[in-house]
């Protein structure tokens, strides 16, 4: 109904014509004739939004019946097609209500993705064109934990911490990514007389391994790191089939250093992950930053992308 609602008004009212002017002023004399007869849903906001919807989804045949017109409304609100496009197949893929949708959009869900991984790779993922090969194409960092409702205060205890998450598990398990299940909470694991407590472990059908996460309330430290690798090298050597992949262990905290955490790591590791948690989803203003930070990454990427081709060139 809204897409042939946007059609008529840009087709045969507006004629196609692209003057934003005029369709504007269209709208509105629209909207003054049919919302007091019809109700809210002819206001001048709602045919704006049918007109767009129509001119970015211009064939019906490509609109998903999975998502709702409150999902589309969203989409139609972005202005890069890739990241729109992204949106709109992960919440195809994850059958994301129009509340998900519009938190993953909200905190950034794509930026951060990009972060750590090329948008191609990104947006061929969404596409179920291939399958992630790397912990870094899954593991946000940082991580938006703001329905865990946990208070405002200097200091809370990790139990604190992990009780929460294990109460709004369905939404953790949605922030961490796809392919995720549960599997243990405070995990024992008996060394000769010693005990020792996994935090929570997962397990990723798409990566095909376990996944130890330990849980710090405050700045991470090298000793952390270390008694997550142990616990990872105890399921690599006592859980792990054959055929899985190794274990991945994630440290989240709440404040961490890049530099000293690679440091504290050898140069090819590739299964043990410090990333950062947040209680409160950006403000505005940091969403503006985090975006043109992104988009500068990207431009650089591209840049060095093109440099590297022009050299080869030469050769």
């Amino acid at each position: 109904m809204y897409w042939h609602m946007g059609k008529r008004i840009f087709e045969e009212e507006q004629q196609g014509k692209e003057r934003a002017d005029y369709g504007t002023y269209l709208i509105k004399n629209l909207a003054k004739q049919l919302e007091p007869e019809y109700g809210s849903g002819f206001s001048y906001r709602q045919l704006a939004f049918c007109r767009q919807f129509y001119r970015l989804y211009p064939i019906v045949n490509v609109l998903r019946s999975q998502l709702n017109w409150t999902q589309y409304r969203m989409l139609i609100q972005i202005d890069d097609p890739d990241k729109r496009m992204y949106y709109e197949l992960e919440s195809v893929n994850n059958s994301w209500t129009a509340r998900e949708t519009e938190r993953q959009i909200n905190s950034q869900l794509y930026e951060r993705l990009l972060l750590s991984n090329d948008k191609e790779a990104v947006l061929s993922m969404a596409r179920k064109e291939r399958i992630p090969q790397s912990p870094l194409e899954i593991i946000k960092d940082p991580m938006y934990l703001e329905f865990l409702g946990l208070e405002r205060k200097a200091a809370y205890y990790e139990k604190d911490l992990e009780s929460a998450i294990i109460t709004h598990l369905q939404h953790f398990l949605l922030e961490l990514g796809q392919g995720f299940t549960f599997v243990a909470r405070q995990k024992r694991i008996l060394l000769e007389d010693d005990e020792f407590f996994a935090d929570l472990v997962f397990y990723n059908r798409l990566l095909r391994c376990f996944v130890v996460i330990e849980l710090k309330t405050g700045k991470w430290t090298h000793q952390d790191l270390g008694q997550l690798q142990m616990y990872v090298n105890y399921y690599d050597r006592v859980e792990k089939t054959a055929d899985e992949n190794p274990t991945i262990g994630i440290l989240l905290c709440t404040n961490k250093n890049d530099t000293a955490v690679r440091m504290a790591l050898p140069e090819d590791n590739k299964t043990i992950l410090a990333s950062e948690y947040k209680l409160y989803l950006p403000t505005q203003a940091q969403l503006i930053d985090e975006v043109n930070s992104v988009r500068k990454m990207v431009e650089e990427r591209e840049f060095d992308k093109e440099s590297k081709n022009e050299s080869e060139d030469i050769k």
